[in-house]
């Protein structure tokens, strides 16, 4: 099974686009989204393209490929007009014997720790920020934001394939973590 993991959409339709465009391009059986989809919060500018409506009309086409949790700017409305489940505060994914713990990383994250084995992955979006860091007992990532990357970080997304993640730009070039 091949995943594709993304975050942060914030309803811009230029990057929700760039987004499919990816995942049709990876050939990725399953999109996971890490939350934020329509909603662009009052922490963040708008983003470029920014057109809820269509990005709840992108998304749905992709309904029956689609896991997603609940971010932070994510509302019972907003699952309305989704085809979806969007409200889970998090979902876990086993693949090639790692369990990944996903979550959107508003209510759990590194100061906030869900309950994790030794060995697991805490996987979340919500900084905005790509990373990939080793503790002691487990391991966090993060892929970033599709439309509002922060800290210089690039718009992008993560791709997990037989245990290994991959984080990788809009135009297809692997970002080293």
């Amino acid at each position: 099974m091949k995943w594709f993991i993304a975050s942060d959409t914030h309803g811009s339709e230029y990057y929700c686009k760039k987004m499919l465009a990816a995942f049709e391009k990876e050939r990725a059986d399953k999109m996971l989204l890490l939350g934020d989809i329509l909603y662009h919060g009052p922490r963040n500018d708008l983003p470029k393209d920014y057109n809820p409506k269509a990005v709840i009309e992108l998304l749905n086409a992709l309904k029956d490929k689609i896991l997603c949790v609940r971010g932070n700017c994510d509302t019972e409305v907003d699952q309305m007009v989704l085809q979806f489940p969007i409200l889970a505060d998090y979902c876990i994914i086993a693949d090639a014997g790692k369990v990944v713990y996903a979550t959107h990383g508003h209510n759990f994250n590194e100061n906030n720790l869900p309950p994790l084995g030794s060995g697991d992955i805490l996987l979340h979006g919500h900084t905005h920020v790509p990373k990939c860091t080793k503790h002691e007992t487990y391991t966090y990532m993060n892929p970033g934001s599709v439309s509002i990357p922060k800290e210089g970080s690039h718009h992008g997304y993560m791709l997990l394939e037989n245990g290994v993640f991959t984080w990788k730009d809009f135009e297809g070039n692997i970002v080293e973590m």
